[in-house]
């Protein structure tokens, strides 16, 4: 059995909130998505060649502009202009908490 501590256990969330979960959850349901924010966690800030480079050959940048975007304008991710250079970061990391635990719970349900 897989068990994820969190501060706060309180259930009765309201509309707004649930909502907004709802499109963070949207913004990185996907494989490649998912793939960014692990790159992001140990390298951060990067840009998009840079995040291209580290997901390795199958990456084309156009597509990864297109995540990026998503993901920054739901609020997951930030950037930062220098230059010519847009450089992303993770806008708040307790998302790679909750990503934890989502893990944890498919390895602990596979496990049994």
């Amino acid at each position: 059995m897989y068990i994820c501590f969190v501060n706060q256990t309180k259930r009765n969330h309201s509309e707004e909130d649930l909502e907004a979960m709802a499109r963070i959850l949207k913004a990185v349901a996907h494989p490649v998505k998912l793939e960014i924010l692990l790159v992001l966690e140990s390298h951060e800030p990067l840009d998009v060649s840079s995040i291209c480079a580290e997901i390795g050959a199958a990456c084309q940048i156009s597509m990864m502009s297109q995540h990026l975007a998503k993901m920054k304008v739901n609020g997951v991710l930030k950037s930062e202009k220098k230059g010519k250079q847009v450089f992303y970061s993770i806008a708040n990391r307790r998302l790679l908490h909750v990503l934890d635990c989502m893990a944890g719970a498919f390895d602990a349900k596979s496990a049994e």
